[in-house]
């Protein structure tokens, strides 16, 4: 890839963020002192990646997903999760020149992300792609087998393309966990990512694991029981981080 395109996707990727500073997803940050707590995670299948770092050649990833990826209740932009997630990988990669495009759109899941990830993702030629699905598929209890076979035919889509694919399942939140259908949802999505090689980032998992460590639930939802919270973004970013790193192998492993 060539350093004017890298320029222009860099550029693509500021101007694709979205301006979440009104009055309907502002908030107080929580203190930015507040430390993550490291939890072990299965390291991220992405040879395309480090083939591409190897090379030395721009690293492209996509964030593709809803309000959780778009980061509504952060408190700005820089807070999102893949605005946290390309400061976390440049200070782990310093040699490496590193875009994190965002193309989350609240409201959305598998059918709509499917539909335009050609234009919003592929177009981009990306090594690395990051799903977040299913917390829309159960707000609207959607039924879980057409859920496994749109989000099949979106990993077989990525994979066919040459991206590597990491899918994050839900957060651990009030609205959520009142539904029923959040646990199939979770078991669907882990389910397709074993069938179809793609990684599993499981944000589900993480969550109970921060609980269980004395840090509920709560400390990363946000005041409307459904989206993270600036730490709960920056805790996110930095495990998936930490997974990404670790798939690079033990050179480029989060020390």
């Amino acid at each position: 890839m060539s350093s004017k395109r890298f320029a222009r996707i860099a550029a693509l990727a500021a101007l694709s963020l979205p301006v979440l500073a009104c009055a309907a997803f502002a908030q107080s940050p929580p203190p930015l002192s507040d430390p993550c707590i490291p939890v072990a995670m299965p390291p991220a299948a992405i040879p395309h990646l480090r083939a591409a770092l190897a090379a030395h050649e721009p690293i492209v990833i996509v964030a593709i997903g809803s309000s959780s990826t778009q980061s509504w209740r952060s408190s700005d932009p820089a807070h999102s999760y893949p605005a946290v997630l390309q400061a976390a990988l440049s200070r782990a990669l310093p040699t490496a020149h590193i875009a994190v495009i965002n193309r989350g759109v609240g409201g959305e899941d598998a059918p709509e992300e499917v539909a335009r990830m050609d234009t919003d993702v592929l177009a981009i030629r990306p090594q690395l792609v990051i799903w977040q699905v299913g917390s829309n598929s159960v707000l609207r209890s959607a039924d879980p087998i057409v859920f496994k076979r749109l989000v099949s035919a979106g990993i077989e889509r990525l994979h066919k393309a040459g991206a590597d694919v990491i899918v994050m399942d839900n957060q651990q939140a009030p609205e959520l966990l009142s539904k029923p259908e959040h646990l199939i949802m979770d078991q669907a999505l882990a389910e397709v990512a074993a069938a179809k090689g793609a990684s599993l980032f499981a944000r589900s998992s993480l969550m109970e694991a921060w609980q269980r460590a004395g840090k509920p639930y709560g400390t990363f939802i946000s005041s409307d029981g459904l989206h993270h919270n600036d730490l709960g973004y920056r805790c996110v970013a930095e495990s998936l981080a930490g997974v990404i790193t670790a798939g690079l192998g033990p050179d480029h492993a989060a020390k």
